[in-house]
């Protein structure tokens, strides 16, 4: 017999949704969310894209500041950290989208 410890309220959760998209209950409702999904992740990519940008282009005034001896060089050296970690961000995710591209290519038709 089966410990019902075992079996986690998220579990139980995903299964009926699953269940209920199955038959064909809330499809409506399903194909509504994922619209609004995709929405959602076109917003979060665009505002993430900006605020790379926006990092850099202030990271590039800091060094220009940095150079005239505008700024002091910790809030130099700070701004060129920032502007590290948003590169390797963004090679990240564009390595992760051309694999994702590549692998869409593969698929069968």
């Amino acid at each position: 017999m089966a410990d019902s410890t075992l079996i986690s309220s998220g579990l139980v959760r995903g299964a009926y949704r699953s269940s209920q998209s199955l038959t064909g209950g809330p499809a409506d409702r399903a194909t509504q969310a994922g619209e609004s999904e995709a929405t959602s992740f076109a917003e979060a990519l665009k505002s993430a894209s900006a605020d790379a940008v926006r990092t850099v282009r202030e990271a590039d005034v800091a060094a220009q500041a940095g150079m005239t001896g505008q700024l002091d060089t910790q809030s130099v050296v700070e701004a060129t950290v920032a502007l590290e970690a948003t590169v390797k961000v963004a090679v990240s995710m564009r390595d992760k989208f051309v694999e994702a591209y590549k692998e869409v290519l593969r698929m069968p038709i």
